[in-house]
């Protein structure tokens, strides 16, 4: 691609009032797309000190226009995916980027995509694309805990950050990427801690994959985990993803919540569990019903951070249930999501969750 768009300098040069050198630079430059969902860095409030706004209100075109400066690390282009809030995040819209990501990138496209989205949920779409994309290239997702009209806003600083991100050829092999408050985060790894704070975003496991300081990236490690080309998930030919239902337990917890999820045609549970993913007597017994029934259920805990072992507290090989290891509740219902969209065994599902 980068032959071609040489071939091309002297052409647009003789006649476009572009100079011949910055036909050339142009040319260097990285293909860059931006893919705008919504969220808070699209939303707008009545002033600069308000903190209630209205998310997904700004195109892809005014998220552009606030970092100009872009322009000079990477040639960005920008499509409208959707314009929602993060709390309306669909797998349906995540199918949707998942799929034009792969079209884009595709037999030397784009170089880098860049997508912006909202923070509620950007973990959980950071770790759907990190298993269904199939490039190498650098996929980063940004938001903003600000919304554009927000006194020191830090949307237009963290879109400049991704868009550095995306356009670096150190960033190749990266996996998907979560880039917000001057830090690079794995989709694997990142979490949200704090309801409104700027850093919010935490890799408390694993660590951060690398920092950007106004676009100087430094890298620190690579994905852990299976992800990307070397992922057996893939979203070809699937327009649903089943129903997987997250019930969190608590002291003295009702299990009929369980028998109730089965009840609705939940095909997966996962269980936001205390301490190492355990649950009281009562709510295992009903877990044991769901296996039977065919529903996978897996353990995972409602504690911010650590592992949920297997055969540890619970007896995962009695009840059939699966052991999440480090994935919080939302996380495994995506990898679970995905791992029923074919039969599989509660042994192969295990294997899932340890290598994914």
């Amino acid at each position: 691609m980068r032959k071609l768009k040489l071939c091309f300098v002297a052409f647009i040069a003789a006649t476009l009032p572009l100079t011949m050198a910055e036909a050339q630079r142009k040319a260097n430059l990285p293909d860059v797309v931006l893919l705008a969902t919504g969220g808070t860095i699209a939303g707008t409030a009545a002033s600069s000190t308000q903190a209630g706004y209205s998310s997904g209100q700004l195109g892809v075109d005014a998220m552009l226009n606030a970092v100009p400066d872009a322009k000079k690390i990477a040639n960005v282009t920008g499509e409208q995916i959707s314009n929602v809030g993060s709390q309306d995040m669909t797998f349906d819209i995540m199918m949707k980027v998942a799929k034009r990501v792969n079209e884009l990138t595709r037999d030397g496209g784009a170089e880098g995509i860049v997508i912006t989205h909202g923070t509620d949920v950007i973990e959980e779409t950071a770790y759907f694309l990190n298993l269904v994309v199939k490039t190498e290239r650098p996929v980063v997702l940004v938001g903003s805990m600000r919304p554009s009209t927000a006194m020191s806003a830090d949307g237009p600083l963290n879109l400049y950050n991704g868009i550095a991100v995306a356009a670096d050829p150190d960033a190749v092999g990266h996996g998907v990427m979560v880039v917000m408050n001057d830090e690079i985060h794995s989709a694997q790894s990142i979490i949200k801690t704090s309801t409104t704070a700027v850093e919010t975003f935490q890799s408390p496991l694993r660590g951060l994959i690398g920092a950007t300081n106004y676009g100087d990236n430094r890298f620190y490690r690579t994905p852990h985990k299976r992800w990307g080309p070397n992922s057996e998930f893939s979203v070809d030919g699937v327009s649903k993803i089943p129903r997987v239902d997250i019930i969190y337990v608590d002291a003295d917890m009702a299990p009929d919540l369980i028998d109730c999820s089965v009840e609705k045609g939940a095909k997966g549970i996962v269980l936001a569990g205390v301490g190492n993913g355990n649950m009281s007597k009562a709510a295992l017994e009903a877990s044991k019903r769901a296996v039977k029934k065919g529903v996978v259920v897996v353990r995972s805990t409602r504690v911010a951070t650590g592992d949920v072992s297997r055969d540890v507290e619970v007896d995962d090989d009695d009840i059939g249930t699966i052991a999440s290891y480090e994935l919080n509740p939302q996380k495994s219902r995506i990898l679970l999501g995905l791992a029923l969209l074919q039969q599989r065994s509660a042994k192969d599902i295990q294997r899932i969750f340890k290598e994914y």
